[in-house]
């Protein structure tokens, strides 16, 4: 027994010395444990903050990453075709990455707008191809209409260009002047081509008859896609009339199909510089006109926008650019930013009053 207990006060120290180290090995782990869990907690926090943040703070920076999908609400070959098969090649060059277009045709531009601005996502990626019969007219034409200026986060107008008035090259008036006295007295045999009861050539023909006097609402619309279905139609004695820009129609003209009775100006055409203006034959205040730019779906990054706007500025600076558009027969006109979007809203006022008085708006 005594023996026992000298052991045991012999190992006492050492027993007290294990327990003292295994008590602060302990007491050092927990600490340890719970300052990891905090700094692996925090970690997560900020990785998960920097996450939500990433996109937002690099949307102008990274952009654009991979292809883009350019929406022309028309059918190829036509003037807003046209304009954004240029203004893609130029851009692509410029960020290095494809601008791919996709003709959406229908609707007198509503199909192509519905699926770019409601249907597609507000990441950039989806842009459309804008034109004034998928914007002020469409939303003019009526009460009801399906995309609505509200819709759209505007980024830049391109181009502008002046309505054509074109017959058959064999048609019987010699110009505008004869033409629209026929009008007056034959309303019911006026037929003329348009991409719908609110596209371009009805704001066209309905304020040219209102301003003549002639009954818009006895004549007769002949729908199409767009200016390349169109024209052909009228060269082939199958409409008499259709109201194109300069641009769309020169083809045509040029191989003698077509003939430009005038053009819906304040000035003549360089490209028609032997057509009177509207005006010069006796038909005046006559205010229609044609653009095209672009626009994006609501909620798109502002960065991404303002990036397109000022794209399409720098390319209207670029004698190349330049020249492409002139081989179209059209010249920069370039809008950005607020002033874009009012002189939209200003349109759209005017041709909403239009389209109420002359019976275009349903």
């Amino acid at each position: 027994m005594k023996t026992l207990n000298k052991k045991t006060f012999r190992l006492l120290p050492l027993t007290l010395a294990l327990l003292f180290l295994a008590s602060g090995c302990g007491a050092n782990s927990t600490a340890e444990s719970g300052a990891g869990g905090a700094a692996q907690t925090g970690g997560a926090t900020a990785a998960a903050s920097a996450a939500a943040a990433g996109p937002a703070s690099s949307a102008g920076t990274d952009y654009p990453n991979r292809p883009i999908e350019y929406v022309v609400p028309f059918s190829a070959g036509g003037g807003v075709d046209l304009v954004a098969r240029t203004v893609a090649e130029g851009l692509s060059k410029e960020w290095g990455q494809p601008i791919e277009i996709v003709n959406k045709p229908g609707a007198g531009g509503a199909t192509g707008a519905q699926y770019a601005l409601k249907q597609a996502a507000n990441d950039g990626y989806t842009v459309l191809a804008d034109n004034v019969a998928s914007t002020t007219m469409l939303q003019a034409g009526s009460a009801s209409a399906p995309v609505l200026l509200s819709d759209h986060e505007f980024a830049a107008r391109v181009v502008t260009d002046a309505p054509v008035f074109v017959v058959a090259a064999d048609a019987p008036w010699k110009d505008f002047r004869e033409f629209s006295e026929w009008a007056k007295a034959n309303p019911e045999k006026l037929t003329w081509t348009s991409v719908g009861p609110a596209g371009f050539s009805t704001f066209a023909v309905a304020e040219w008859l209102k301003a003549i006097g002639a009954d818009f609402s006895k004549t007769r619309m002949i729908a199409t896609k767009g200016a390349s279905e169109s024209l052909p139609l009228v060269a082939g004695g199958n409409a008499v009339l259709a109201v194109h820009t300069v641009n769309e129609t020169s083809t045509l003209v040029k191989a003698g199909k077509l003939k430009v009775l005038a053009v819906l100006s304040p000035e003549r055409s360089p490209y028609y510089p032997d057509v009177p203006t509207t005006a010069e034959q006796g038909v005046k205040d006559l205010s229609v006109s044609w653009w095209t730019g672009m626009s994006f779906p609501k909620g798109t990054p502002q960065e991404i926008v303002k990036k397109w706007a000022d794209g399409v500025a720098k390319l209207a600076q670029d004698p190349d650019f330049v020249a492409k558009l002139k081989q179209l027969q059209v010249d920069p006109n370039v809008l950005t930013g607020q002033e874009f979007t009012d002189f939209v809203n200003k349109e759209a006022e005017y041709y909403t009053g239009l389209a109420t008085e002359t019976g275009i708006r349903k």
